[in-house]
């Protein structure tokens, strides 16, 4: 929200300083964003009419100008600007003046003498237009102090909103909050009713159900459209960054930035009654404000009239925009004023849904106040008589009393304010915060009884109330104390390997951790294959990020892809985050914690003493078995294909039986849809196993001799040493104490598609030595096992 700091102290009347009010605003929750200062320093500068233009004789960008300065008289001024013309009133800085870093002295400029300089609002510092002079009104009276006919010095004031706070999207709410903190009061509204002087109307109907409960309209005959915006309103708008177009155009946005109400003004004698707001058909299109047309859906609510028949039309986007065939224009000469209240769900989303954002839009979203529209009218129709003229007919209201939103009343307990708060607020200065931020109040015996008004729509609860004093009373008056009273301190478990741990030893192992949004595009998830389940969201913060993330990777490969564009060549990142799914049968989506890893480039980082290779599947899964070693899990790998996954160069990955995730090479075709150079190594699995370990016991050594027997196998090419070892573990049984593969061969002596595996068993007992009986039974067992399996057969 950006306005005039002028605008404000009209509202509330304050001796605050500048720097006071802003750090005010900051310190009660409305946090200044920017103070721009405007017309700090304009001693010299003047109204001035340039009478005549002559071109200068050395120079063809230039004029010599004779300028009228009022009791300055005449002077001759050499000018550059594309608008300088004979009768054009503009500002004057005289010699002497200082404008920035310039100090104003009479100069000849190619020979001419020039008496002073003619100004544009950028060097002046009141606006950003460079383009040419300033044009001031023909009716600005020469020889008067520019500062004086600007309402100069002024600051553009900046507030970054939080989203509960929509009533201090206009001028008058922002007030309300300054006169508590201030120790003021804001001044009345001068919106006494107009009364009807024609019987001019137009049928109003609403067939949006509890969507719009409130529409308000008035119909005023006669005016001029072609009146220019006062300089008075025409600056403020400037200032608080909106461009001034055409008086009917002005006087709406000026009312919703003063009030917070969006109003329009259509040219009524492009309407056709009744005005309907009805919502939006399937498929039906309107052309808006700013020349777009837009296809619509049932989700939408649009104001239309009944040309070709009853709402057959769609003339606005309510909510959000007006339409293109009813604006005002020049040529209009009837209006029709509109202000209406849409709850903000009927509007939430909306804009974005058509990649849109209008100001109207921003504030339905947030909260309007229920009660402003028929305020607005009156005080827009105001404002447009003063101006404009014309004839102005009753007041149009339809309205759904039932399903307008009520006054809200809380209860304010004094101890219960006592004890969040940590300090004591006399029921003085509570009833003074409550009061001036125009919420009513009531006595009663352990407290108060609060009526919100319908503009307040975060007060809901007592500790909403309680918000309120805390930050009018001033954060810095409560004193800062350490909880007291005992706490219980709650012990890690031993049992689950906390996250830090697991970020360590994955950064110990050369992976730098990666951060990614939980939304991501959906289009990106179908490329994956991986859309199924997604939770699209129903209110996205932009297109691209519409769906909840169903996996990890998605969003960490294109991490990595974006640090390959940038000449990266090798990239190894992780990711610790939820995923999230349907849940089956509704409700909340279901949410799962996992780590994810993706590798490109070289194996290790550019180093003279060994030979560079790029990474491959198994310094993957080496990372991988290392992670899982800090919790003592062991992991089985079995062939799998995603449809992500490179065929033949991938697995899942499973502890204890279970499931638990994905590891391998990505798909070409993936790779090349994702424009991704470099081979790219990844895998995904559940936290929470990875994370369980069991309880360490303390043991000792064993006393008695370990014994170690070599075998090797020849098996077929395609059997994987993981399935071996998973068979030998089973088989031998629990004296087996390690298992080690330290040959592969394939060559001589070995059949066609298959490969030689030696592996040592060693085997011991903790509370005897091993007989040879049993040594050599163990044995048999694990060669059976893969006999059997595996079709594995002992090397000869």
């Amino acid at each position: 929200m950006k306005f005039s700091e002028n605008w404000l102290r009209q509202h509330v009347k304050t001796d605050a300083s500048r720097e006071q009010l802003a750090a005010t605003l900051t310190a009660i929750g409305l946090e200044v964003e920017e103070l721009t200062v405007l017309g700090a320093s304009l001693d010299g500068v003047v109204v001035a009419r340039i009478v005549e233009c002559a071109k200068h004789p050395e120079a063809d960008r230039l004029q010599i100008c004779q300028v009228d300065a009022g009791q300055g008289g005449v002077l001759q001024i050499v000018c550059g600007a594309p608008n300088a013309r004979p009768g054009l009133i503009a500002p004057l800085a005289t010699i002497g003046t200082q404008v920035g870093e310039l100090t104003i002295k009479a100069a000849k400029l190619r020979g001419v003498e020039s008496n002073g300089m003619l100004c544009s609002a950028k060097e002046l510092g009141i606006d950003a237009d460079a383009s040419g002079l300033l044009e001031l009104p023909a009716d600005a009276p020469v020889g008067t102090p520019l500062a004086d006919y600007l309402g100069l010095p002024d600051a553009a004031i900046e507030l970054k909103l939080t989203p509960n706070r929509a009533d201090c999207f206009g001028v008058r709410g922002i007030a309300f909050d300054v006169a508590a903190a201030l120790g003021s009061r804001v001044e009345p509204l001068d919106a006494t009713p107009v009364p009807a002087q024609s019987d001019a109307t137009l049928a109003v109907e609403l067939d949006a159900g509890e969507k719009v409960p409130r529409f308000v309209g008035r119909v005023i005959d006669g005016v001029d459209a072609n009146a220019s915006t006062p300089l008075w309103m025409a600056e403020r708008l400037r200032r608080s960054g909106v461009r001034p177009i055409s008086f009917l155009v002005d006087v709406t946005q000026y009312v919703m930035l003063e009030l917070g109400q969006p109003m329009h003004a259509f040219d009524k004698d492009t309407l056709q009654s009744p005005v309907v707001v009805r919502p939006a058909r399937a498929g039906e299109e309107t052309k808006l404000l700013d020349g777009r047309t837009v296809a619509l859906d049932d989700d939408f609510l649009v104001v239309s009239d009944s040309t070709g028949g009853r709402a057959a039309r769609a003339v606005a986007l309510g909510g959000i925009m007006g339409g293109h065939d009813t604006r005002v224009t020049d040529a209009t000469r009837n209006v029709f004023l509109e202000a209406a209240h849409w709850i903000p769900s009927a509007i939430i989303g909306r804009s974005r849904k058509l990649g849109m954002h209008t100001d109207a839009g921003h504030r339905f979203e947030r909260g309007v106040d229920p009660e402003l529209p028929r305020i607005a009218v009156e005080y827009a129709t105001k404002l447009i008589l003063d101006v404009a003229g014309g004839v102005p007919g009753p007041v149009i209201e339809a309205v759904r009393d039932a399903d307008l939103p009520q006054p809200r009343i809380v209860g304010l307990r004094r101890a219960r304010l006592a004890r969040v708060l940590g300090v004591d607020v006399p029921d003085a200065e509570v009833e003074r915060i409550l009061g001036a931020l125009g919420l009513g109040v009531e006595t009663t015996a352990d407290g108060w009884r609060v009526t919100a008004p319908t503009r307040r729509f975060d007060l809901e609860i007592e500790e909403d109330l309680i918000e309120e004093i805390a930050r009018i009373h001033g954060y810095n008056a409560i004193p800062t104390t350490l909880p007291g009273g005992a706490t219980r301190i709650a012990a890690p478990s031993e049992t689950v390997l906390d996250e830090t741990t697991v970020r360590r030893q994955l950064v110990a192992r050369d992976y730098l951790e990666a951060i990614n949004y939980a939304f991501v595009d959906g289009t990106l998830l179908a490329t994956w294959q991986a859309a199924d389940g997604g939770v699209a969201l129903a209110n996205p913060l932009s297109a691209e990020l519409g769906v909840m993330r169903t996996m990890l990777l998605p969003g960490l490969v294109a991490a990595l892809g974006r640090n390959a564009a940038r000449q990266q060549s090798r990239v190894r990142l992780f990711e610790i985050g939820k995923t999230f799914a349907v849940r089956d049968g509704g409700g909340a989506p279901l949410e799962t914690r996992r780590v994810a890893l993706v590798a490109c480039g070289d194996a290790a980082a550019e180093q003279w003493g060994a030979q560079a290779r790029p990474v491959d599947f198994h310094d993957l899964k080496g990372d991988l078995d290392s992670l899982a070693a800090a919790s003592g899990a062991m992991l089985e790998y079995r062939p799998s294909q995603p449809a992500w996954a490179h065929p033949g160069r991938s697995a899942d990955v499973y502890r204890d039986g279970v499931r638990i995730g994905w590891i391998g090479e990505l798909h070409p075709r993936l790779q090349k849809a994702l424009e991704l150079d470099h081979r790219v190594l990844a895998c995904e699995l559940d936290l929470a196993p990875l994370q369980h370990r069991a309880l360490p016991r303390g043991a000792g050594l064993s006393r008695y001799p370990s014994v170690r027997r070599d075998l090797a196998f020849v098996v077929p090419e395609s059997v994987s040493w993981a399935a071996l070892e998973t068979s030998v573990r089973r088989a031998a049984g629990p004296s087996l104490r390690d298992l080690r593969l330290f040959d592969r061969y394939v060559g001589k002596g070995v059949e066609t598609g298959c490969k030689s595996l030696a592996m040592g068993l060693i085997l011991q007992e903790e509370s005897r030595t091993l007989t040879d009986r049993e040594v050599d039974a163990a044995v048999a067992q694990v060669i059976a096992a893969l006999r059997g399996e595996h079709g594995a057969e002992i090397r000869s």
